[in-house]
């Protein structure tokens, strides 16, 4: 039994989580609290912050960047996708521990297309454990109650049967780190992003009303508790501060059904459209570009994508990565 077994089993919003932060900024006074969060001010008594470590690998020499896969099962989109780029295990070891993190956000069935298809995360997570990682987390910071947002999307049951751990956001299970950006100084993640030696992102494609759209680099949202309202004052410089936070090790990115229009959270199937693909790379970039092309829009679009290729964070010329395209 780990050290966090015995944390309570509270479940909270990230609106619940405003009252929180502040609450307990008053009473410590020491404590981070949100303007210390937002401006990037340092804190009384603020010492040396924990970090979220590059969880990166190298590709072997001439190895597939990106793979796009086309078919009618998610599944076997996905199946198809990861052994293009040589199998999971050019991306886990035997014997770590990794964090899988779909977008989770809603409490949404999974053909209304708020959240990652379910099929896509039981099918990472069999290849992960596969590879022989040793503790596959499961975890998402929901906008609405999370244990009402994992059931309703299947996520929760797809986890569960595929043999992973599902960890809810609650109270005790966040962790102080370090971002270093000039608008995001420090956040409360949770602790599987700290302690994670792996980490595989899984977004899905949809609108968002405010940064135009949501895939790989928007999806860090969910890694962060607290108040997201003051971060949506300068979204795209948001985005691209987690992104440089968060090296995942693969990202695998659900366009089976994209949300066209009234996201992030939808609702009506009439704003879902089947695209049946699965895109997959190590540069979020490149992968959010080629998203664009789902949302008629271009990558020129999106400030965080501009920030994040200035930044040398990926490029959005995915084309110009070795490219392999298949289908099931």
């Amino acid at each position: 039994m780990s050290k966090h077994d015995h944390a309570p089993a509270l479940e909270y919003t990230r609106r619940e989580a405003i009252t929180k932060v502040a609450t307990t900024s008053v009473a410590a006074g020491a404590a981070i609290g949100l303007g210390v969060w937002l401006t990037g001010r340092k804190a009384v008594g603020e010492t040396e912050l924990e970090t979220i470590r590059d969880h990166r690998v190298q590709l072997p020499s001439g190895a597939t960047q990106m793979v796009i896969a086309r078919g009618p099962d998610a599944t076997q989109n996905t199946r198809k996708a990861i052994e293009a780029l040589g199998g999971m295990g050019v991306f886990v070891k035997r014997g770590e521990r990794v964090l899988i993190k779909p977008n989770v956000g809603w409490n949404r069935l999974p053909n209304q297309a708020a959240n990652s298809n379910p099929d896509v995360v039981a099918e990472v997570i069999r290849h992960v454990k596969a590879a022989g990682a040793v503790t596959v987390w499961v975890t998402d910071v929901s906008v609405n109650k999370a244990e009402r947002c994992f059931a309703r999307s299947g996520i929760g049951d797809a986890v569960r049967n595929a043999g992973a751990e599902l960890v809810l956001p609650t109270d005790s299970r966040f962790r102080t780190v370090g971002v270093g950006g000039q608008l995001l100084r420090v956040a409360e993640v949770l602790w599987p992003f700290v302690e994670a030696d792996k980490i595989i992102n899984i977004p899905i494609v949809k609108q968002h009303g405010l940064s135009g759209a949501t895939m790989a680099m928007k999806n860090w949202y969910g890694v962060v508790g607290g108040h997201r309202a003051r971060m949506h004052q300068d979204i795209h410089r948001s985005i691209f501060e987690l992104t440089t936070m968060m090296k995942p090790t693969l990202t695998i990115m659900d366009a089976t059904r994209v949300l066209m229009a009234n996201g992030p959270s939808g609702g009506s199937l009439d704003d879902v459209k089947a695209f049946n693909t699965i895109a997959a790379g190590i540069d979020e970039v490149a992968l959010d570009a080629f998203g664009c092309s789902f949302l008629g829009l271009s990558a020129s679009d999106l400030g965080y994508l501009t920030l994040g290729e200035r930044a040398g964070l990926g490029t959005t010329n995915y084309r110009s990565l070795k490219l392999e395209e298949v289908s099931s």
